[in-house]
Formats: C-alpha cells, sequence, structure tokens
C-alpha cells in the first residue's frame, strides 16, 4: 500500500471527551470517528488492526476444530422468552419492534439462537460433539458508554458454542476452547492473564476470564507469584485473618464520636487501628407476588473490618441474597436501627435483621461498630457476651494484597487488567430451558451440554494500545499493526535516487510476503516521523541522499531508542529477520 492511495487523518489532539489512553490514542491515529455516543466508524487504518485480530481468531478456531457460521443482529423475542431471558435482562437489551408490532431485539450475545439452531439440526449422538462459532456486530445499550470501544454500545466480538452429549464431553470442550484462547492471545504478542471468575448473567459452573494486563484496566487480578493461583477480584476467595476468637478484654462502652461517620474517621478519632473498626451494610431483599408486587422485604445487615470492601458478588451467592438483593431505603434503615446511616451497629436495633459477617469479622473481638445513635459509636464489643452470633458467616470481602494464596502456596498480589475474552461451561442453562435434545444411542431423548467462548474483537484492540503506548503514541505487536513495516523516504518526490530505492524496497519487501506501506506523501521528515509514530507502526526504514550515498538506510523499531544503520541489499532480510523474531 501506498501512503497517497489510502487515508492517513492524524490529529495533534484529542477530542475534549477522549478520557482513557486507547481512546485518545484511537482518534488521535485516525483509527476510529465517533458517530453517536458508543457508536463508532472504525477508519481503514482502525479496519486494519480488526482484520488482523479476525484472522488470528479464525484461524485457531478452525484449528480447533470449530464451524463458522453467521446468526443475525436483529432476534426475534420469542426465542429469548423461552429462556426467561427477555423478562431478566434490563435497559441493556435494547428491544425493538417491526411494522407489525412483533418484538425483536439488537443481539447483545446469541445463546438463544444458537441453542434454537441445535436443537433443529443435531439430533443424533452421531452429530455430536459440535462447537460452533461467529465473529458479529453486538449492541449493548450501556447507560454510560465510555473509554472509547472499551465499553461502547456497539462492537464486534466472536462467540462461540459446543454441544456435547455429557459433562465429561462437554469439560473437553471447555479445555480445548481454553487452549485455543491462550494460542490466540500469544499470537497477539499480548500480556496476559488467565483467571478463575465468576459466571455472571450467562451463568454455568465454570469459567476463566482471559485479561490483558494493563495498569488502566477497569478489573482487579488476584494472583500468586508463587504459583498459578490468579482469580479476578469477584472470585477470589478471602481468608479469615483471624484464625480464631480472642477473649474478650473490654468493657462495651458508647463514646461520643460527632461528625465521624466513616470507619477511618472513627478510629483517627479514637486513636485505634482501622483493622478494629467493624463496617456496616444494610441490603434488602424482596418477596414478591405474580404480578410483581412486593408482599414482604427482609433488612439484612452486612458487616466487613474497618480496612475491607464489600464484594457484592460475593454476597450475590449468600443463602437468601441468591435471588436478588438492593441496598435498603433510609426509610427501612431507621426502622430497624432507628438512626441513618453512618452510625449503624449491632447493638440496640428496633427491629430484628438477618446478620451476615464476613470470616474475619467473625473472629473478630473488642471490636467497635456504630451506636445506632446520632454521633456516637460503641467500643469493646464480643460476639456472645453482648450480641448474638451471626446468622451467617461468609466471604463477603474482597481479597487485598498480602492476603495468603487459597492454594496455601503463598501470599496473593494484585494487578489491573482488561477483560478481552471469556469461557464459560453453561451445562444445560439454555438447552434444557429450549428443549434442544439429542437422541442416545438407545434412542432416548438426552439433553445437550453447552459451553460458551466470548472474546471481544474490538475491545482487543484498546486493550493491546492500553499495553502498548509510550508519549509519542501506540506501539503495535507486529500482529496487530495496520502495517507492519513504513518505508520513510526522505525527498521522495525531489530526489530521483531516493525513490528508486524506496520503489525498488517496497516492491522486495512486498513480494515476500512483507505487510509494507511506502509513504509517498513527500512529507517533511519530521512531521512523517511523526505519523508512524503515533499510528504505531513497529518497524520504519528511512531512506535518504546522504545515506544511499554511502550504500546504507536506517531501521528503527518502534521502541528503540536510536536508528541503525543497514546496507540497501540487505535491508530487505534485515527486516525479514526482524520480524520472525
Amino acid at each position: 500500500m501506498r501512503a497517497s492511495q489510502f487515508l492517513i487523518s492524524t490529529l495533534k489532539e484529542a477530542p475534549a471527551d477522549a478520557e482513557v489512553v486507547s481512546h485518545k490514542l484511537m482518534m488521535r491515529a485516525g483509527l476510529i470517528r465517533r458517530l453517536g455516543a458508543g457508536i463508532y466508524n472504525y477508519m481503514p487504518m482502525g479496519l486494519r488492526v480488526i482484520r488482523k485480530v479476525e484472522a488470528i481468531i479464525r484461524e485457531e478456531m478452525n484449528r480447533a476444530g470449530a464451524i463458522e457460521l453467521s446468526m443475525p443482529v436483529v432476534q426475534p423475542a420469542e426465542l429469548w422468552q423461552e429462556t426467561g431471558r427477555w423478562e431478566k435482562m434490563g435497559p441493556e437489551l435494547l428491544r425493538i419492534k417491526d411494522r407489525h408490532d412483533r418484538d425483536f431485539l439488537i443481539q447483545p450475545t446469541s445463546e438463544e439462537v444458537i441453542t434454537d439452531i441445535a436443537r433443529n439440526e443435531l439430533r443424533s449422538y452421531r452429530q455430536l460433539p459440535k462447537n460452533f462459532y461467529q465473529i458479529q456486530t453486538k449492541f449493548r445499550d450501556e447507560r454510560r458508554p465510555r473509554f472509547g470501544i472499551m465499553r461502547g454500545r456497539e462492537f464486534t466480538m466472536k462467540d462461540a458454542y459446543s454441544f456435547d452429549r455429557n459433562v465429561e464431553g462437554a469439560q473437553k470442550s471447555y479445555d480445548a476452547m481454553y487452549a485455543t484462547y491462550i494460542r490466540i492471545f500469544e499470537r497477539m504478542g499480548l500480556q496476559f492473564r488467565a483467571v478463575a471468575a465468576d459466571t455472571g448473567a450467562i451463568g454455568g459452573d465454570r469459567s476463566h476470564e482471559f485479561q490483558v494486563i494493563a495498569d488502566t484496566g477497569e478489573d482487579a487480578i488476584v494472583y500468586c507469584p508463587q504459583s498459578d493461583y490468579a482469580a479476578n477480584i469477584e472470585l477470589a476467595e478471602a481468608p479469615s485473618l483471624l484464625p480464631t476468637r480472642a477473649a474478650p478484654t473490654q468493657a462495651m462502652q458508647k463514646v461520643p464520636t460527632p461528625g465521624k461517620t466513616t470507619c477511618e474517621d472513627v478510629a483517627a478519632l479514637l486513636n485505634i487501628p482501622l483493622t478494629s473498626m467493624v463496617k456496616s451494610l444494610v441490603l434488602a431483599t424482596d418477596e414478591k407476588d405474580a404480578s410483581g408486587a412486593v408482599i414482604k422485604s427482609q433488612v439484612w445487615l452486612l458487616l466487613v473490618r474497618g480496612d475491607h470492601v464489600l464484594n457484592e458478588v460475593k454476597a450475590g451467592k449468600v443463602p437468601g441474597l441468591k435471588d436478588g438483593f438492593r441496598f435498603a431505603t433510609v426509610a427501612e434503615i431507621e426502622a430497624h436501627f432507628g438512626c441513618k446511616p453512618g452510625y449503624l451497629g449491632l447493638v440496640g436495633m428496633k427491629q430484628a435483621v438477618k446478620v451476615i459477617a464476613d470470616r474475619t469479622v467473625a473472629n473478630m473481638s473488642d471490636f467497635v461498630t456504630g451506636a445506632n445513635e446520632w454521633d456516637h459509636h460503641i467500643t469493646g464489643v464480643n460476639w456472645g457476651r453482648d450480641i448474638p452470633a451471626p446468622d451467617v458467616i461468609a466471604d463477603i470481602r474482597n481479597v487485598v494484597e498480602g492476603d495468603a494464596s487459597p492454594d496455601g502456596k503463598g501470599a496473593l498480589a494484585i494487578q489491573r487488567g482488561i477483560e478481552v475474552g471469556h469461557v464459560f461451561y453453561l451445562g444445560t442453562k439454555y438447552s434444557a430451558a429450549m428443549n434442544a435434545t439429542y437422541l442416545d444411542e438407545t434412542g432416548k431423548p438426552q439433553v445437550m451440554e453447552m459451553g460458551c467462548y466470548g472474546i471481544g474483537v474490538t475491545r482487543i484492540v484498546g486493550a493491546a494500545i492500553e499495553q502498548n503506548h509510550d508519549a509519542r503514541g501506540i506501539i503495535w505487536p507486529d500482529a496487530l499493526a495496520p502495517f507492519t513495516v513504513v518505508i520513510c523516504p526522505i525527498g521522495y518526490d525531489r530526489t530521483p535516487e531516493v525513490k528508486a530505492a524506496a520503489d525498488t524496497l517496497y516492491e522486495t519487501l512486498q513480494m515476500r510476503g512483507v505487510d509494507v506501506l511506502l509513504d509517498d506523501r513527500g512529507e517533511r521528515p519530521g512531521a512523517m516521523f511523526a505519523d508512524w509514530e503515533l499510528i504505531g507502526v513497529p518497524h520504519r526504514i528511512t531512506i535518504g541522499d546522504r545515506g544511499l550515498k554511502e550504500g546504507k538506510v536506517e531501521y528503527q523499531g518502534r521502541r528503540d531508542a536510536a536508528a541503525t544503520s543497514v546496507a540497501v541489499d540487505q535491508i530487505a532480510t534485515w527486516v525479514q529477520e526482524k520480524l520472525g523474531a
């Protein structure tokens, strides 16, 4: 490709609404242009990157024996009503009607449609296992789309779905996809971790996320440097930091804490460690009738140590909260505790509540809680002596750096990551709901076992930039770069020798299968170099009149601090060796 034939539309400044590095650089490098909130045009430079991502995914999925198909972006509501997700999905599901007033949706994912295909096409055990995949547009109506393509509303995703005869077969399919994902992200040249994860709204029993490591990542990844343990913070198990509960040593006492509503402020006022504080969080669950009207509510008090944070995903797995919870209203809190939030505790409540204590809190003694009285807390509180034992003891907090690894092989560390892939073992969640069965060897119908495997194609582009950039712009891994090599001739339009050398090298590299671009625009060296450093092409060859007189050109990798002189007759082989390395 010649630059004069391509669209190069770099900007000196990013738009004011660009928040994260990838958004700013993609806009400045001319990879994307905003069309609406969370909706972007993928410009020619950006589309080349996306196509390279798709090619790697397609090659590895095909290698794994998966079969590509394409499912519609617009899907009928009836299929989603079969699984109940039409009603359960929130406003992120974009619902539409056609001219006949029939309900449709813009697909955020395709479990229902692929299960419909399977129940119609896979009828015998002889046809299993099967794994279908597509690379297709998705739409999720995010309340606040942000971070450019990292959390946009329209995006491209590879989603795959496996169908097996039994659990054993489904686990083999899962393991095969896990290994395929490892190969995909390794080929892309990304630093990543595969971490155990919560299954979330899609459901299932086994789940791993693939996280690209980046300081700007939204997700916290927990891992043990001394072992292979890695998990999303939502799933990482938090041990009790106190092996046993010590005997009380203090008398319970109410103390004034005027204006101090946080654990940090109270600890500072009382000159005690934050680890002596217990934090109170109040939730509620609702029992509803067939019409959806609330007929009864239950208030829950969740307790974590003052320096810890409630993990809502873990809380949602506690019996009683599994079917959904909400934060209690101020009116409910006042009715049960006799006080507004900020001074809530276990002593002197007006109405009984269900108490869930984190594992560490359950072993605390002589701790401090709110007094259920404005501007007061209570010190020296102890289980059994002053308050009843909690109704439930559970792991409901986020782990912190230094916690013991659940595998017993060291201490946990935490780093940030960007989720770009997710694999689920679904079991029969969708196949049972949609009666997707096959006939076994005896002629009896059996429900198919399913797996689900997604990769955020467009999100990978943003994640790669978040991981690979500097003050000058993007630094693409070779496998993802819009162009792998750029030839920058100085004076291309003025010096015949430079033009001839550039054209010859360009044709040579093309014949050797190198993805090369020749910048034939006649730009000044500074402007030309700035464009390609911003765009992030990983290998640059500069051809100038002075160097040619010595039989030399200059090679510089995007991460190199300085250029290297290479003989003109050796540069093509030199570059190929760099690419091979």
